[in-house]
């Protein structure tokens, strides 16, 4: 049986952070996008500054998943932002959510799911969303059998390239 634990995570955990996350990115984007839009987009995003100021900013919230004693994935929950389309509801973005490649398909996506969903009942909101990019057919099909509905689109930009994604919702209360 798996012994999957959350914890979350400060400060003190920033360049393991910035570790997991230039993986794991690394990992599921880089057979469809060019090395140096890959690079530009880490390089920006995924630095020991930005990371700290993540988890210095009161609005973020690190979840670190465990199999064992080894960090299996991570996910980012943001307050901060609610979408037009959810106005008039309280609501928590899972900003990001990745397992390291190894681990996918054993649970980990699960247990963040979980955490995440716990974490925001525990604040309150009535709502809990995501954005998906369009090409990633098994996430969005995870998070549909979660519960999860599209609601809405928007752009992404990776490096230069503009792509496309769904924002999703799955309502809590």
């Amino acid at each position: 049986m798996q012994q999957f634990y959350c914890r979350i995570s400060t400060v003190d955990d920033a360049e393991l952070l910035m570790d997991i996350s230039r993986t794991t990115f690394y990992d599921t984007y880089n057979e469809f996008n060019t090395k140096e839009d890959m690079d530009l987009y880490m390089t920006q995003y995924f630095n020991l500054q930005t990371i700290i100021d993540e988890l210095n900013n009161p609005s973020n919230i690190f979840v670190f998943v465990y199999d064992g004693d080894e960090l299996s994935g991570y996910a980012k929950l943001c307050e901060s932002i609610i979408p037009d389309k959810l106005k008039g509801f309280t609501a928590l973005e899972i900003s990001r959510i990745y397992s390291i490649k190894e681990k996918i398909g054993k649970g980990i996506g699960n247990k963040l799911l979980e955490e995440s969903i716990a974490i925001a009942k525990q604040k309150s909101k009535q709502m809990i969303w995501l954005i998906v990019w369009k090409q990633n057919v098994r996430a969005i099909a995870f998070y549909q059998k979660n519960g999860f509905e599209i609601f809405d689109e928007q752009d992404f930009i990776l490096g230069t390239d503009v792509q496309h994604d769904w924002k999703m919702k799955k309502k809590l209360f």
